[in-house]
């Protein structure tokens, strides 16, 4: 089939090579502008549009998709079907309608569970047993659109939102492909209307631990904030992010630490601390930090 393909981040990018190895041809790529990174603050193209570029095809990124560039754009590309997946612009109703078979989305949960921008970080910060993704054909609303196919998978209990992103996008990929191939017999199911939750989009204010919150609670923040923007807490003064942990036993003051393997008393129970990152270092597993940084049972965090 003839794709237009819109998409932005690392998580697309797995969705895009399967496409392409599924024999589907590409006709346009739209992704969201470049913009400034690392130190030296270039303009960094985002992940999708590297990858566009290494492959030979037509990218474009428009700021927005509501000006008369955008539609005279749009309108000269011959698609059978559009394929979105976490793009980062609103379609416009004029894209949605414009490739033969409409635009599918793939979100990164089971529909209508985690409608919006983290899905992914909110069901593991929820305590979510399962996730999955859906293929949803999308309509002016905000990821309300009727399900065309669903998968769904396991969170593991000590999974991190990297971990999860990367098994979510290798289902994704299979499950478009699987799509596209029957999508002349598929039903789109709509959405049912209980069971309706938002993923509002993580706001760096939330992820300093509280270590006065219960054990499960400390555990799922720090996964579900890692590896971005990442929990933190301040250790002597610094503040170090907390990449990956697991429940433990033991109790204590909230803060103390209870043993030299970095397990941590919460309000009720305990984690151990299992990868960290001080300001300015790389991410340590938590036996190397410690070489670097040692600390000390009954020191409080």
């Amino acid at each position: 089939m003839r794709i237009l393909f819109m998409g932005t981040p690392e998580f697309s990018v797995s969705v895009l090579d399967a496409l392409i190895d599924a024999g589907h041809e590409i006709v346009a790529v739209f992704c969201q502008p470049p913009r400034p990174a690392g130190r030296g603050k270039k303009d960094r193209p985002t992940p999708v549009h590297a990858r566009a570029l290494e492959l030979g095809l037509t990218v474009h990124h428009p700021k927005s998709l509501r000006t008369d560039e955008s539609k005279a754009l749009i309108a000269s590309i011959d698609a059978d079907v559009g394929v979105v997946v976490a793009y980062g612009l609103i379609l416009p109703q004029y894209v949605l309608d414009t490739p033969t078979h409409g635009c599918l989305n793939i979100h990164a949960s089971l529909l209508p569970r985690w409608r919006g921008a983290a899905p992914i970080h909110r069901a593991i910060m929820a305590g979510d047993k399962e996730t999955g993704v859906c293929i949803m054909q999308m309509d002016a609303g905000l990821d309300t659109g009727p399900v065309l196919m669903e998968r769904a998978l396991e969170i593991g209990a000590e999974e991190t939102t990297a971990q999860l992103h990367d098994r979510l996008a290798a289902l994704g990929s299979t499950a478009i492909v699987d799509t596209l191939a029957d999508i002349t017999t598929l039903t789109a199911t709509p959405q049912p209307e209980a069971g309706v939750t938002y993923a509002e989009k993580i706001d760096k204010a939330e992820s300093r631990i509280d270590w006065s919150a219960p054990a499960a609670e400390v555990d799922r923040k720090i996964r579900g904030l890692s590896p971005f923007p990442g929990a933190w807490t301040e250790i002597d003064g610094q503040r170090v992010k907390l990449l990956a942990s697991r429940l433990a036993e033991g109790a204590g003051p909230a803060g103390t630490l209870l043993d030299d393997i970095l397990t941590v008393a919460c309000g009720e129970g305990a984690v151990q601390l299992l990868r960290l990152q001080r300001a300015g270092k790389g991410a340590q597993d938590a036996d190397i930090f410690l070489r670097g940084f040692p600390l000390t049972k009954g020191q409080q965090l």
